[in-house]
């Protein structure tokens, strides 16, 4: 049996393009066997799972520039940049509630990728609860090293999911999907460079020497992953969206106007790729027949 399947990179804010394509994929009724988030893509990919379409640009409109819920002051007083306790524990359960019965109730298998700071490998963790636990393990792949502290939960220490695997087609495929669709946060011809900030990693996370190293290749694993995608598409494995040019925020920036822009971005693709998205799983569906 052919299960399709869908992948979302992070990006930070630019995932909002993400979001805004999944919105329009909810509205439209578009479903998949399952997906795997990275990231940004995972904390906001799960309002896909819980059918919650308009969460995630609501919820980061709504507290720009709360010092409780993302920045600086927020880094200073727990080493975060993204509030530990408010951003996942108390906003969706109180300000924003996540609907997690939707989400344990959907049968869409639902991966998160995070990082293990001891090894620098990734860690792939199937997620069908939105307790307190899951929502720390939201955290752990969405956690960014020197801004974030890692997070303790099951046994393991973890930080960012994209230091170790960005873009987790082969992750999904292994688990026997065969039809898949990846967003992507960057344009077409996007080529990651050796992140400028490796003094910046050796300083601030020497005590995890193996995310130092992961992270002096990360580029190197990000443009072989694209290589792949190229093989994939080419093949006709998966349908690959991308942003038609590079998404002008920065990964934290919490500008309103810059935003809705790039979930309007994201809006616009979903909309125009819409056909062309029912008519890949379709084919996945009578693959099965």
């Amino acid at each position: 049996m052919t299960k399709n399947g869908l992948i979302l990179e992070g990006g930070g804010m630019r995932a909002l393009f993400t979001a805004g394509i999944l919105d329009v994929m909810m509205e439209e009724g578009v479903t998949f066997d399952g997906m795997v988030g990275v990231s940004a893509g995972a904390t906001f990919g799960c309002n896909f799972k819980s059918r919650q379409p308009g969460r995630s640009l609501r919820y980061n409109l709504r507290f720009i520039g709360d010092s409780r819920y993302m920045g600086w002051r927020t880094l200073l007083k727990d080493g975060n940049l993204v509030s530990a306790e408010f951003s996942y524990h108390i906003m969706p359960t109180q300000l924003d509630v996540f609907d997690a019965e939707t989400f344990a109730a959907n049968p869409m298998e639902f991966y998160i990728v995070c990082t293990d700071v001891f090894t620098g490998k990734p860690v792939y963790k199937l997620l069908d609860k939105a307790d307190y636990n899951g929502m720390e393990w939201l955290r752990a792949s969405a956690s960014m090293p020197i801004v974030s502290t890692p997070v303790q939960v099951d046994g393991r220490t973890l930080l960012d999911g994209g230091i170790a695997d960005s873009i987790p087609l082969r992750f999904l495929q292994e688990k026997g999907y065969g039809r898949n669709i990846v967003i992507l946060t960057q344009p077409k011809g996007f080529k990651k460079k050796r992140t400028k900030l490796m003094p910046a990693f050796h300083l601030f996370t020497r005590r995890y020497p193996a995310i130092v190293r992961a992270m002096s290749r990360r580029h190197i694993m990000y443009n072989e992953q694209l290589d792949y995608l190229e093989q994939q598409e080419r093949e006709g494995n998966i349908l690959l969206i991308y942003p038609p040019e590079p998404l002008p925020i920065g990964r934290t920036e919490q500008n309103e106007k810059k935003m809705r822009h790039i979930y309007a971005l994201g809006r616009e693709m979903g909309v125009r790729r819409l056909e062309e998205i029912k008519a890949f799983l379709t084919e996945a569906k009578n693959e099965n027949k």
